[in-house]
C-alpha cells in the first residue's frame, strides 16, 4: 500500500502541470509563425492598411521572401520602402516592371490608380509569399509593452503552476 501512495498525484497537482502545459504549448504554437520563417529568411510585416484588401486584409501577416526586383513579373505582390527617407513599408501589386530604368509601377487592389510614385530598385524588399489574416494584429500586440508583459506573464505562471505541482506531488 506504502508502493502506491507514492505514484497517487494530488488532482490540485495534475491540474496544476496540466495547465502549465497547455500554457506554454500555446505560447510556443503563437510564437511558431513569428519566428520559424525568420530562421527560413524570411521578413515578417504585419498590414496596417486596407490598401491591398480583400486580397489582403488589415491585420494579415506577411511573409517576404527576398529576390531581385527585376525578377518580379505583373500580378506579384512586393513589399517596398515608402520613399528614401521613410521606414514605412508598403504592399502592393505590380502593374509594370520596367526592368531598364530600374522601377516598378505598382498598385494597391483597393486603389483606383496606380501609386503616383514609381518604386526604385533601391527601395525594393522582396515578394509576399504568403499572407495569414488576422496573425499580423496579434503579431503587433506581442510588439507593445503590455504584450510583451503579458507574455512574459504567461511564462511566468507556466512555470509557477509546474513549481506548484512538484511541491503538492511533494507533500504526499
Amino acid at each position: 500500500m506504502g508502493f502506491r501512495s507514492e505514484w497517487r498525484k494530488s488532482p490540485i497537482a495534475v491540474f496544476c502541470s496540466a495547465l502549465g502545459m497547455v500554457l506554454l504549448i500555446l505560447f510556443i504554437l503563437f510564437c511558431l509563425p513569428l519566428t520559424v520563417p525568420k530562421l527560413l529568411g524570411y521578413e515578417i510585416y504585419s498590414v496596417i492598411s486596407g490598401s491591398m484588401e480583400p486580397a489582403i486584409p488589415t491585420g494579415s501577416l506577411l511573409y517576404i521572401q527576398s529576390c531581385t526586383p527585376e525578377e518580379m513579373k505583373e500580378e506579384e505582390i512586393i513589399a517596398f520602402y515608402g520613399g528614401r527617407d521613410s521606414n514605412a513599408i508598403i504592399t502592393h501589386r505590380v502593374v509594370e516592371n520596367r526592368v531598364l530604368m530600374g522601377e516598378s509601377i505598382t498598385k494597391g487592389d483597393a486603389n483606383a490608380t496606380e501609386d503616383r510614385n514609381p518604386v526604385p530598385y533601391g527601395d525594393f524588399i522582396g515578394k509576399v509569399v504568403r499572407s495569414v489574416p488576422y496573425l499580423g494584429k496579434a503579431a503587433l500586440l506581442l510588439t507593445t509593452l503590455y504584450g510583451k508583459a503579458a507574455a512574459a506573464a504567461m511564462v511566468v505562471l507556466a512555470a509557477l503552476l509546474h513549481g506548484i505541482a512538484g511541491i503538492l506531488n511533494g507533500k504526499q
